[in-house]
């Protein structure tokens, strides 16, 4: 009879503890589903890199492809695999199978995220549809919720193009390269500002930027126009002067700017800043070396004004691809003569851009339609790119 009391009373225990925890596990399952959130927290941010393959090789590359020749970045497969080709997952037993690029791409429907079941299952509240599953503690990270998105909204392809290239290509230049202390808007029409070339201004209209070197310690002050309007006018003015100089045979043959306001004339006046893609074309087209040249390329006869911008836009040693990628030279496009050494440092000293982020740099560089083919290939396809290690030149 004891015996019996005993086992009555350890079953009952064991009832009441399994029923205990039963209703722990729906309270918790229940709050997690309550407040389960897996909506995507992150912005459309096009300037994330977003491709189906974490490398590619770019084109042109080297024959054997160079250092900055091969884009590595986070892709959409490993992402995938990660959280849920598993091979205990949708990577073994269970379906939809999502190893392949055609397997995953039966989820997706290119260029529209939210129509895409891939997309609606990372980012539901449903508790039974949410991937991956909400017990598993393995929930996507935003940067990779982002790098999908982006990835699905410019076509879901299979190999990336120019459009997945330009967005962050342009950020890696704006950011590493537009910095207050070299390649920066502020900066260059603070320069003229300090000349005395724009005018009047009031002490609120500029400011100083003091850039410490992090090697030596030395300062160097600059003078920043700070007046956004007033900066923006001035610069937008200035690159209209540029390009409507260049355009413009008779301002050509007399090497004198097109004046839409006081010309810059010294050659700090005309150093290039990189902040916006519009500003990055224009200095692919018209090269700093021909708009800022260290000695006087004119003296105007009555005014004795000087100048310092050439009259042949191509007649220059210098290009962004070259200040950036050093595994690059360039040809003089006018002359067709090879540089012998590296001509910049863009990338290293001022970006501090990777190999993997110079080459998607240089990938959206010679796949963008808007950059003109003189600038990529030269003229009549002679080419003005070549590999310094193997001599390879890049040609249409």
């Amino acid at each position: 009879m004891k015996k019996f009391s005993l086992l009555k009373t350890v079953t009952l225990f064991l009832g009441v503890f399994f029923l205990t925890a039963t209703v722990f596990q729906c309270k918790k399952t229940g709050d997690i589903i309550k407040n389960l959130d897996r909506s995507f927290k992150g912005n459309a941010d096009s300037t994330i890199y977003a491709s189906f393959y974490d490398t590619a090789r770019i084109n042109p590359s080297d024959v054997t492809a160079d250092v900055n020749d091969i884009i590595r970045f986070r892709g959409v497969k490993t992402i995938i695999h990660e959280y849920c080709a598993t091979s205990n997952c949708h990577g073994g037993p269970l379906n939809p199978k999502l190893d392949t690029y055609t397997d995953i791409m039966k989820l997706v429907t290119p260029g529209n995220p939210d129509g895409s079941k891939l997309w609606v299952f990372l980012t539901t509240n449903d508790f039974d549809k949410a991937m991956p599953p909400v017990n598993s503690n393995h929930e996507m990270t935003t940067t990779d919720k982002s790098i999908i998105f982006n990835w699905i909204i410019n076509g879901a392809k299979e190999k990336p193009d120019f459009k997945d290239f330009r967005p962050a290509a342009v950020a890696l230049i704006m950011n590493g390269c537009g910095s207050a202390n070299c390649h920066n808007q502020a900066t260059a029409t603070g320069g003229w500002a300090r000349k005395g070339l724009l005018g009047p201004l009031t002490t609120s209209d500029t400011t100083q930027y003091t850039y410490i070197n992090p090697q030596t310690g030395a300062a160097t002050v600059y003078c920043q126009l700070s007046n956004v309007t007033l900066r923006s006018q001035v610069w937008t003015a200035y690159k209209d002067s540029v390009k409507k100089f260049y355009s413009d045979t008779l301002a050509n043959a007399s090497f004198r700017p097109y004046k839409t306001f006081s010309t810059p004339v010294s050659a700090l006046s005309t150093r290039g800043p990189l902040n916006t893609y519009d500003d990055i074309l224009m200095d692919i087209m018209y090269p700093k070396s021909a708009r800022s040249n260290s000695s006087v390329q004119y003296t105007d006869p009555v005014t004795l004004k000087q100048y310092y911008a050439k009259g042949n836009y191509l007649n220059v040693t210098s290009a962004v691809v070259t200040r950036i990628d050093s595994t690059l030279l360039l040809a003089n496009p006018f002359t067709g003569v090879f540089a012998t050494a590296h001509q910049g440092d863009m990338a290293y000293g001022d970006g501090g851009l990777k190999p993997h982020e110079i080459a998607l740099i240089k990938a959206w560089y010679f796949a963008d339609p808007n950059v003109p083919n003189v600038w990529k290939y030269g003229i009549n396809n002679a080419g003005i790119f070549k590999y310094r290690k193997t001599g390879n030149i890049i040609r249409h």
